[in-house]
């Protein structure tokens, strides 16, 4: 009996892999470990050169004209917020499905965050909804470019000409993509990054705010540096120990480690985004004609990044639900994830809902109950992805209805 007719592993059969294949990783080389070993020898672990030589090259990268570097994603969403003045009341639309750091950057300064349904396509920011939530008290609009697609940026920043706010892009995931021919990055007002273990490339946990603006990118600096003016190696190099606290800033610095590792991964971008299209179109094409999953759109004019290959489950084809089938997957080593639920169905973020609304953004509920991601990573094996086909199409055969 072939495998993708066998017992399921979590029914005691055979699983497809002997090891688990998590759904994303790191690929770190030699030459990163021996830039990394090299600052490690120098005089400046953190505050020094590297710093600021990663900014730059992430300029050259993203066409900005400034980029602010911090020590994770979530502080560089924080520091957006701060940059952009958002202060208690203070609304701010984000979509309903993303990762609590999106929110939870808003709420750190005060402000809002108004919940506002994706594309059921896509699962990105929708348009129209986005606008059906304005109010006098909208301060800004964050588009997450869910899954490395970037959003319609065209649409959204005719919206937020029109009622005069501010435009941010959570690019977390979609670093090495394009939007009509621009590359991410330079896309909104403020467009943020991640460097976490999973994304496009790594400085460990690290994150990176691109702009035009170079008051909020001044105003960023201070802000990752206690609300302090300058920083001890601009004051060593001055000959001074004097320094002035501004305003109310956070620790958020990254360290010339962290740094020197982003700048050896930035030269394997290219590479590693064409990877994960790669799998992708693996993916793409061995699920083409299975009734019981479908594919996100990608829109022509786009260029797609891959942080995560995301599948809808067709419950109409299936007897189970999508807990089953996710545990049925890990069972046979296959790392599956699902990405995310809905910001206000969190216990936390129910607060800045209508507890009386049944279904505040239904696309986003409906998709959160039927989502998988599948694993994409550079470094996965030609071998890796026909495990994971063969363990869907094993998994997705004994449930069907």
């Amino acid at each position: 009996m072939s495998r993708l007719k066998s017992k399921l592993a979590i029914e005691g059969g055979t699983p497809v892999r002997q090891t688990m294949l998590p759904y994303g990783r790191q690929l770190v080389d030699e030459t990163d470990i021996q830039a990394v070993a090299e600052v490690l020898r120098s005089d400046w672990l953190t505050t020094g050169p590297v710093v600021s030589e990663f900014e730059h090259e992430f300029t050259k990268l993203t066409g900005a004209n400034e980029a602010v570097a911090f020590s994770n994603g979530t502080a560089s969403l924080h520091a957006a917020m701060y940059a952009i003045g958002v202060d208690v009341a203070d609304e701010i639309i984000v979509p309903a499905i993303t990762f609590v750091a999106t929110a939870n950057c808003i709420v750190y300064q005060g402000g809002i965050p108004v919940f506002a349904d994706v594309h059921p396509d896509t699962l990105l920011l929708d348009p129209v909804c986005v606008e059906a939530k304005i109010t006098s008290h909208t301060k800004a609009i964050i588009a997450m470019d869910y899954a490395g697609h970037p959003c319609d940026y065209d649409t959204l920043r005719v919206i937020a000409d029109r009622h005069g706010l501010i435009l941010i892009a959570d690019a977390c995931h979609s670093l090495g993509a394009n939007y009509r021919s621009r590359v991410v990055g330079s896309l909104a007002d403020l467009n943020v990054f991640s460097f976490h273990p999973v994304k496009a490339v790594t400085t460990g946990e690290g994150g990176m705010v691109t702009t035009d603006d170079e008051d909020m990118a001044a105003r960023m600096r201070i802000f990752r540096n206690h609300g302090i003016t300058n920083d001890h190696r601009e004051r060593e190099l001055q000959g001074s120990f004097r320094y002035e606290m501004v305003d109310l800033g956070y620790n958020y610095r990254i360290t010339d480690i962290q740094c020197v590792l982003g700048l050896s991964q930035l030269k394997k971008l290219p590479s590693f985004i064409s990877r994960r299209r790669a799998i992708a179109a693996k993916y793409d094409a061995a699920l083409a004609n299975n009734k019981a999953v479908s594919v996100l759109g990608v829109h022509e004019d786009v260029l797609h990044a891959y942080h995560l290959y995301v599948v809808k489950l067709q419950h109409h084809q299936l007897r189970v639900s999508r807990l089953e089938i996710f545990e049925a997957l890990r069972a046979e080593n296959i790392g599956v994830n699902v990405h995310y639920m809905p910001l206000y169905m969190h216990p936390y973020h129910k607060q800045f809902v209508d507890n009386d609304a049944n279904e505040i953004c239904p696309v986003a509920e409906e998709a959160f109950d039927s989502i998988l991601s599948l694993p994409i990573f550079p470094s996965m094996t030609n071998e890796d992805v026909t495990h994971v086909i063969e363990a869907l199409n094993k998994v997705l055969n004994w449930f069907a209805s």
